[in-house]
């Protein structure tokens, strides 16, 4: 079972993502926190994060409030116990600043949020059959 940690301040995207995702057996471990502060303390599992498992895989958002997206990738990445767990971008944004910036911050992928539930769905299934079926990932 992997667990996978979304960052997201939207409630209506964290449940279509829940959705595109119910389906998928090995992904029943996603854990949600809805701006960057807390995204870095699950991470770190400070506070009431002092539990939380470490993450197989980051969805992250660039507009959060608080700490952006931005400083949470650079956050994750500048850290020897993080920079490891592959953090993929799902944004709105589809500048092509955002996304230099992102992979400049070492960012594993940048996926621009769809609108059909289908196409989300279909996403969500091709990038965990991408990263916990083809990739392996980095030893725990």
């Amino acid at each position: 079972m992997f667990e996978i940690l979304l960052v997201e301040d939207s409630a209506v995207d964290v449940r279509l993502v829940q959705e595109a995702l119910e389906d998928n057996s090995l992904l029943k471990n996603l854990h949600v926190v809805s701006d960057g502060d807390r995204a870095i303390a699950f991470l770190k599992r400070e506070g009431e994060h002092a539990e939380s498992p470490r993450p197989h895989l980051v969805l992250l958002d660039l507009n959060l409030p608080g700490t952006s997206g931005f400083e949470v990738l650079e956050a994750i990445k500048g850290d020897a116990e993080l920079k490891r767990i592959p953090v993929v971008i799902l944004t709105s944004s589809k500048s092509d600043a955002d996304r230099r910036k992102c992979y400049d911050l070492h960012a594993n992928a940048f996926m621009t949020k769809v609108i059909e539930f289908e196409d989300l769905q279909s996403m969500m299934s091709s990038m965990s059959e991408y990263w916990f079926g083809k990739v392996q990932l980095p030893p725990r």
